[in-house]
């Protein structure tokens, strides 16, 4: 599994269920790095993206601990458990997971990679993603382009190993 996140300088990535900077480079990034692959979020992940709707062009699994809840077009996993069950068979570098801070932070040890997008701002946030500098079992490992956001914020793509 991969994670694929955009943060801030502190980590920041969210508040009140959205991005904190809005970037088309990065979502081109994004929807370049994930085609064709699967999607692992949580609900609250799926119910920002317009209509609530999966993304198209992939496989959406929506990790929920929520009884009952369904989507049209997606696989619903109740546990961890259950989650790698249903991505066992499947190449672990096309699982992307998406967010939120949650399910980042219950799948981040089975990632083998983080590609972030860090816009070097910071924003009020309300959900984190876990700071991969000063934890020892990631290593930056390549830097693969950077720019300026519409409104003029720097940022860079970095990708991050599991050591």
């Amino acid at each position: 599994m991969r994670a694929i996140v955009a943060t801030c300088k502190d980590w920041g990535i969210g508040k009140d269920d959205q991005l904190l900077v809005h970037n088309r480079a990065d979502m081109r990034h994004f929807v370049s790095c994930t085609m064709g692959g699967t999607v692992v979020m949580g609900r609250k992940t799926l119910d920002s993206f317009p209509g609530g709707r999966p993304l198209r062009g992939r496989r959406n699994i929506v990790l929920s601990h929520k009884d009952g809840f369904e989507r049209s077009g997606v696989e619903v996993a109740h546990s961890l458990e259950e989650l790698l069950s249903l991505v066992g068979d499947q190449d672990p570098s096309q699982i992307w997971v998406i967010g939120g801070a949650s399910v980042y932070q219950q799948l981040l040890p089975y990632c083998s990679e983080a590609v972030i997008t860090k816009h070097e701002c910071i924003r009020a946030a309300d959900s984190f993603f876990p700071d991969l500098d000063k934890d020892p079992v990631w290593q930056e490992i390549a830097c693969e382009g950077q720019g300026y956001t519409e409104e003029g914020i720097a940022y860079r793509f970095i990708r991050y190993a599991h050591r």
